[in-house]
């Protein structure tokens, strides 16, 4: 019931409560309402096997409720790396092969924006209309930008060889994994402003992701190998999802054992990534954690789940 309703029903059925007491009654009400209300489900979208096959991955969208779920690309080359739109209206992504694309959440309205066959981790700036992405400039991975409607690509000429970007609030900076660390560069230059102090694994981390309000980073990294000794004098490399600070010094938080990458929620709260075939959701702050339904399409980790700002 909308709470401003309630004022006139307390006064006539209890004329003699008090102005005080009626307002305490309708702020008790109010949070009850707002406890109880719904949050909005968003999509989250993610690579998959299709239907359990041995085919190219597709990206698969579902709610966080667990609702809608639907195969959004088809093709003979796998689609990975999504990433959203500020506006929640438009998803970037690479396919393997081809370039990147843009296309409506639905997977309608597809669209290429670049050519480079290895073109890789295309994400939004906050204004929505740029794309950092990776691409090989001669034997590393670069940083380059094209606009959100397409047109010419550019390399930020003085940044450093990078992994994943992410870029900062005010679109004025990226941050981007490099040399064992998380650096921050100029949006137009590629000039390094700033180094986190981490020790990241250069291999490993590639596909780290940093939350919404550049305070934190998650990534994938080495940890203790619990298997046998299967890969020569000693037991095969194992790794887990970890959490840091930034900017350092502070103790890495191991999440939890054999993840894929992790996307981050708007609010930065919450992280969405694949373990062990399973779509997760995992609360920052509590530990706390739930499986969204995917099959029979099979969740695979190597990039992060996008998910829908709004």
């Amino acid at each position: 019931m909308d709470v401003l309703l309630l004022r006139p029903m307390l006064a006539s059925r209890w004329p003699i409560l008090s102005a005080a007491a009626v307002a305490l009654l309708l702020a008790v009400v109010a949070v009850h309402a707002a406890a109880g209300a719904p949050a909005t489900p968003r999509w989250i979208v993610f690579s998959a096997h299709p239907n359990g096959s041995a085919g190219p991955l597709q990206l698969i969208r579902v709610q966080t409720n667990g609702a809608g779920l639907q195969q959004i690309t088809t093709g003979g080359k796998p689609a990975i790396e999504p990433s959203f739109s500020p506006s929640g209206t438009k998803i970037v992504f690479a396919r393997l092969g081809s370039g990147l694309f843009l296309m409506n959440p639905n997977g309608s309205g597809l669209k290429r924006l670049t050519s480079g066959a290895r073109d890789i981790y295309p994400v939004f700036a906050p204004d929505g209309k740029r794309i950092a992405f990776l691409r090989p400039f001669k034997t590393n991975w670069r940083v380059h930008v094209v606009a959100a409607s397409g047109g010419a690509v550019r390399r930020l000429p003085n940044a450093p060889p990078a992994g994943r970007p992410s870029w900062s609030a005010d679109g004025k900076s990226l941050l981007i994994p490099s040399g064992g660390d998380l650096i921050q560069v100029h949006a137009q230059t590629g000039n390094v402003q700033r180094y986190a102090g981490l020790n990241l694994d250069i291999q490993s981390t590639q596909n780290a992701t940093v939350s919404p309000d550049g305070r934190s980073i998650a990534y994938v990294g080495p940890r203790p190998s619990t298997g046998p000794e299967d890969c020569g004098e000693g037991p095969c490399p194992q790794y887990a999802l970890y959490l840091a600070r930034v900017p350092a010094p502070h103790r890495p938080r191991r999440l939890l054992n054999d993840t894929g990458a992790a996307g981050w929620s708007p609010d930065g709260k919450t992280l969405a990534f694949v373990a062990r075939g399973e779509l997760t959701l995992w609360t920052v702050a509590s530990g706390a954690r739930t499986t969204v339904a995917t099959k029979p399409h099979v969740a695979v980790g190597d990039s992060p789940p996008a998910w829908q700002p709004r």
